[in-house]
């Protein structure tokens, strides 16, 4: 049951996908989006490329993995295009690819490369070929039962005429989310898909009403299993987010965008949050976690930064958060920056608010979560003008044994024995010193690329193919400074106000080993609280088991006790 259209342009969100040749010539402005098909032994996913003019003449350039991860933007660490060739490499990826303009079909034809080298061509979208599935609109909820564990699934199948078809898979047991599905088909009362990145196949039979699916779930080296899917509603709709703010505000919001002069290309946008009223008022400047992160702090469609900016500003706070650099609206290069470039940009931000005419300069403090609860004390440090510093899941410990605790304690959680864990212990101290002790990134991913061997990529979950990728990680500049990134030297140098918040469930930053930490490096300051919140996790949501999975099954985005005790604590100090 199945029907042809037209996917208009710019509109690439369908399901199935033939790449036609489009009108683009290659001696027309290559700005704007370029799209292809990979074809993966696990199956076939679309990469969007967006090149955008500079300033200098030049492009830059973003990928998006249309199926994996739509709407994340990842930025290339160098990129080129022009009339007869496109070329960029994502080096926090292991990412290259290089194609040469094909006048004849009218695209760039290439290679890509990720540990294996596979064709990709990269044309304008502007006739792309769909599939219409008619029947299995809606939201499905299946639950795979065998002897040893039992995975709860959600099946989304929705429909729109330019569009087409789209379909993913949600794995609530495991906390993945939008899983791409292909190959779907409805012939009478039969449907099938592919689940590429599992390798399963689905064969099954719907029940006459059309409310039902049952069938054969496989997956090779797994016994099959029967999945039966019943269709919960005829809508797809996302993850309830209660706490996620919605206009009308009670308060002014303001984009901005922010240049850091000390660093080239690098402008930042983001959001102004002003209470109502004159002011001038006090502020915060949030600074996200590690990875890529827009201004509201977006993962598995929480927006913690948003939730409390929100809470912040509806008492009489002002706050500032930005998109990182080279991510979603601001400029720079994410790939080869480290935790002192964020630094950078976090200063950089927080002058440009002390000068703003709305507040008081004398009370402009840094709120930092994850890797910013690592940058807000090189700031108070450095900056005697910061009112003060919220360290929330921020780290006491360096950044090897920050790697070493948090593995240890999420394979534990996943039911690894204690050999396994023994053996774990061992492999990630050796990964973490060669590549902290390394000369150059070129000798680390030398040294790397002989320790990695099929054994030990198995003990660590990884196969033989994700190798190249994951030394490529191990080698980057971000990681190799952070495993040697010690917080003491810069906490015995704040004397501003701290408040220190670690979740008790904290799987990533472990709020032991890390408040004790922090608690020594701050004993010479007067006005310090270090708490630990009890049944919060590393995202500060009351929790169950404090594992990543579960992050995404959570309804609440961000504890209201621990917006609360942050709103408090600031505003008791630099209140009006």
């Amino acid at each position: 049951m199945a029907r042809k259209g037209k996917l208009s342009i710019g509109a690439l969100a369908g399901f199935i996908f033939i790449l036609l040749a489009g009108a683009a010539r290659a001696d027309e402005d290559p700005a704007g989006d370029w799209i292809g098909t990979l074809a993966t032994p696990g199956g076939t996913l679309r990469l969007l490329v967006t090149a955008t003019p500079t300033a200098e003449g030049e492009y830059s350039g973003v990928l998006e993995s249309v199926d994996q991860a739509p709407g994340q933007k990842i930025p290339m660490s160098t990129f080129f295009i022009d009339e007869g060739e496109m070329r960029f490499e994502i080096a926090a990826m292991g990412a290259r690819y290089q194609g040469v303009w094909n006048a004849q079909a009218e695209y760039y034809e290439g290679e890509f490369n990720q540990g294996m080298t596979l064709p990709l061509n990269f044309a304008r979208p502007e006739a792309v070929e769909v599939s219409i599935i008619e029947g299995l609109d809606g939201s499905w909820a299946g639950l795979l039962d065998r002897e040893t564990i039992q995975l709860e699934f959600a099946l989304n199948i929705a429909t729109d005429p330019e569009n087409g078809t789209h379909a993913s898979l949600d794995s609530i047991t495991q906390g993945a989310y939008g899983i791409p599905v292909t190959d779907l088909a409805h012939e009478g009362r039969r449907v099938s898909f592919r689940v590429p990145a599992a390798n399963v196949t689905y064969q099954g039979e719907l029940d006459p009403n059309g409310s039902a699916l049952s069938g054969i779930w496989s997956r090779p080296g797994f016994d099959d299993a029967v999945v039966r899917f019943e269709r919960r509603a005829s809508e797809v709709s996302g993850p309830n987010r209660p706490q996620t703010p919605v206009a009308p505000f009670p308060y002014r919001s303001i984009d901005v965008r922010i240049d850091n002069p000390a660093a080239r290309g690098v402008s930042l946008a983001g959001t102004l949050t002003l209470p109502a009223g004159d002011g001038p008022f006090p502020a915060a400047v949030l600074v996200s976690g590690s990875g890529p992160q827009d201004r509201n702090e977006t993962v598995w469609t929480h927006q913690p930064f948003a939730v409390l900016a929100d809470h912040l500003t509806r008492n009489g706070i002002a706050v500032l958060r930005y998109d990182d650099r080279g991510f979603a609206e601001s400029t720079g290069d994410y790939a080869s920056s480290t935790s002192m470039d964020f630094a950078s940009d976090a200063a950089a931000v927080t002058r440009w608010l002390r000068a703003h005419p709305a507040i008081d300069a004398s009370s402009v403090g840094v709120i930092g979560h994850s890797e910013g609860g690592l940058i807000a004390p090189v700031l108070a440090a450095d900056d005697p003008d910061l009112a003060y510093i919220v360290l929330l899941a921020g780290p006491g410990t360096d950044g090897q044994r920050i790697i070493m605790d948090q593995s240890i304690a999420n394979a534990r959680a996943s039911g690894r024995s204690e050999a396994d864990l023994a053996a774990l212990r061992d492999i990630i101290a050796e990964i973490t010193e060669t590549s902290r002790t390394a000369p150059d990134q070129a000798s680390a991913r030398d040294a790397l690329d002989a320790l990695m061997t099929d054994e030990v990529l198995a003990m660590l979950g990884a196969t033989p193919d994700q190798k190249d990728l994951f030394v490529s990680q191990n080698v980057r500049d971000w990681n190799r400074a952070f495993l040697n990134h010690d917080p003491a030297p810069w906490l015995s140098r704040v004397n501003q106000p701290v408040l220190a918040l670690n979740g008790s469930l904290d799987l990533q930053v472990l709020p032991e080993p890390n408040l004790a930490g922090l608690e020594r490096g701050l004993a010479h300051n007067r006005d310090v609280t270090i708490l630990e919140m009890p049944g919060l996790n590393h995202m500060f949501q009351t929790a169950q088991t404090g594992t990543i999975p579960e992050y995404a099954q959570i309804e609440e985005t961000f504890a209201p006790e621990a917006l609360a005790l942050i709103e408090d604590w600031i505003n008791t100090r630099f209140g009006q």
